[in-house]
């Protein structure tokens, strides 16, 4: 054996080693480090000692699961859940409600610095809103599991379902209707032709919206009368053959969702905020007491922030990329009764290379890709008094806020006023963070 053999065996651990957890990072990990090399691993808590058995191996990392905890940080308590580290849905139910604040605000700042390098020195504010029974929509897996078709959730990094008759993140209708679906399922085969259930319930948590991924479309009535039997909750459902985008529409196509003063039509595949909590503050936040003569909100989903803006500017304009949110959208301004305010179907990209009028206040809600750089660039030249940013990606916040902050000629640029943490997600690692930025002078 020759010595570069010799020291490339040296190198891997054994089956197993020892490591003290050093930090809770953005995703489902905590950082460690052995032989020179970064460790990631899920369900461990920062302080902790632990052994560690390698599920990947790199030459700057690796990838392992707990094996034995040796030394428990103070943190740690018992998951309410009994899925819990099995199903791929939460990452810190091992941790107390505190502490995953700290970490995540921690996890904000970091992240801003480390990709973004802004060095935001403030505070950053904590919107926090009871931490189980939130989510008014899940999405639901079902599966032969032997031989017995069962529903739950991917367990984390795979396609194996991993079963569940719990989940106490979902709101209690939700949770009634993932119990009943696997009623259904143990009673029999009437569901066999299902894949997939996502179920959305309305801001009472009295009204349901199902949209069911099926092998083939069912026949009039038989399906729909199946699930609208142990769920007459169900407002309106949707089947969807994804093979070839075939579509069922049993019900009124959409529900209605209330957020402080004002009433929202969702229809089956619109977006909409899933903490059934935190929307008020959430409008606030983006929202507040903000007035002008004109407002771009450019991610307008079904209209959300669009609609109580319309009351506080001159003129609204609403882009929303997606068709079927679009529609929602321009029903919900024309119920806005504030003055005409105005729907485009469009990306934030196309729409801006169009629009050359300054606005006051740009509202950006985007997914989790962020905002294209072209875009942020057409918005310099804008100019607009202010941007309200709201982001569920600490990594593409801190990319694009780079780009509005940088000293470039000939484009305003813009000073970061405020950071806010909006616990949308907890128990997961995910996180909402609002971001309030005002024009240099």
């Amino acid at each position: 054996m020759n010595n570069t053999r010799q020291k490339a065996v040296a190198a891997e651990p054994a089956a197993s080693f020892e490591v003290r957890a050093e930090k809770l990072i953005y995703g489902p990990d905590v950082l460690a480090h052995y032989d020179n090399r970064a460790v990631f691993v899920p369900f461990l808590l920062p302080g902790e000692l632990a052994r560690i058995r390698p599920i990947e191996q790199k030459k700057k990392f690796i990838r392992g699961r707990v094996e034995q905890i040796l030394e428990s940080a103070p943190e740690r308590i018992a998951a309410p859940c009994p899925h819990f580290g099995v199903c791929g849905g939460c990452n810190y139910q091992h941790l107390e409600y505190s502490a995953q604040l700290r970490a995540k605000s921690e996890i904000l700042r970091e992240t801003l610095g480390r990709i973004g390098h802004i060095r935001w020195e403030g505070p950053i504010e904590t919107r926090s809103f009871p931490q189980f029974y939130y989510r008014n929509r899940a999405q639901w897996k079902i599966r032969r599991v032997e031989g017995r078709l069962r529903i739950g959730y991917f367990e984390a990094g795979s396609q194996t379902l991993c079963p569940v008759g719990v989940c106490p993140i979902l709101s209690p209708l939700l949770e009634r209707a993932l119990a009943r679906i696997a009623d259904l399922l143990a009673a029999g085969d009437a569901l066999k032709e299902v894949d997939e259930v996502e179920a959305f319930a309305d801001g009472e948590d009295r009204r349901l919206l199902l949209n069911c991924s099926v092998s083939r479309l069912p026949q009039a009535g038989g399906l729909a009368a199946t699930l609208r039997g142990a769920l007459p909750e169900i407002e309106s459902l949707l089947f969807v053959e994804p093979k070839d985008g075939k579509m069922t529409l049993d019900g009124p196509g959409h529900l209605s969702y209330t957020v402080g003063e004002h009433t929202y039509r969702v229809g089956h595949l619109s977006f909409f905020q899933i903490n059934r909590f935190a929307l008020d503050a959430a409008v606030a936040l983006v929202c507040g007491d903000r007035r002008g003569k004109l407002a771009l909100d450019l991610y307008a989903g079904v209209g959300l922030f669009s609609r109580p803006l319309a009351r506080q500017f001159e003129r609204v304009i609403a882009v929303e990329s997606n068709p079927a949110a679009a529609r929602d959208l321009e029903f919900n301004l024309h119920e806005s009764g504030g003055p005409s305010p105005t729907s485009r179907l469009s990306t934030a990209e196309a729409f801006l290379e169009r629009w050359h009028e300054q606005p006051d206040l740009v509202v950006l809600d985007p997914p989790r890709a962020g905002v294209a750089e072209t875009a942020l660039r057409q918005l310099r030249k804008l100019a607009p008094r202010e941007i309200a940013y709201l982001s569920c990606d600490p990594p593409t916040l801190a990319r694009d806020l780079a780009v509005l902050t940088a000293q470039d000629e000939g484009a305003a640029q813009y000073e970061i006023r405020d950071v806010y943490l909006i616990d949308i997600f907890p128990q997961t690692y995910h996180m909402e963070a609002f971001v309030r930025l005002e024009r240099r002078a």
